[in-house]
């Protein structure tokens, strides 16, 4: 398996990486992806894609370095997918150990996600390669259009 970072323009963020992504995030399509990457690249999001040897791409990862007062500085992994008929075959682990590695790299103390309450299989996955559930994420939904004027 080869895993690579994908920058914006890149044509296989669409071609390959975003078929991938869509298993989880499937309300992306092309135009939205590239609008969400065009923003979040700044703010330091990265895409990096799994390939397996046939040159097929099989898992995505979303990520960024992030820079806080709890943990100073972690990888948070905003999207870890693996391609449905490539599940159990170590593709999500090869991402997690690439994403390890670059945290590492980048000197942070911690990496993070958050997995939805219903995606058990992933839970299984996460504990299985030594990931403890160290906090509770709240969210709100908030209504388009009533921040500030």
């Amino acid at each position: 398996m080869k895993i690579i970072d994908l920058e914006p323009g890149d044509p296989r963020l669409v071609t390959d990486l975003l078929p991938v992504l869509r298993e989880l995030r499937p309300h992306l399509t092309p135009a939205l992806f590239g609008e969400v990457y065009a923003e979040g690249h700044p703010q330091g999001l990265r895409f990096s894609a799994a390939y397996d040897s046939d040159g097929r791409c099989v898992g995505a990862a979303g990520w960024r370095i992030v820079a806080g007062t709890c943990d100073i500085r972690k990888l948070y992994v905003d999207d870890l997918v693996t391609a449905g008929d490539c599940r159990s075959a170590g593709v999500g682990r090869g991402l997690l150990a690439y994403l390890e590695d670059r945290a590492r790299e980048a000197g942070c103390r911690l990496l993070d996600l958050d997995s939805g309450t219903q995606r058990t299989s992933a839970h299984r996955f996460y504990f299985r390669e030594r990931m403890g559930v160290t906090a509770f994420h709240f969210g709100k939904e908030l209504d388009a259009g009533t921040g500030p004027a």
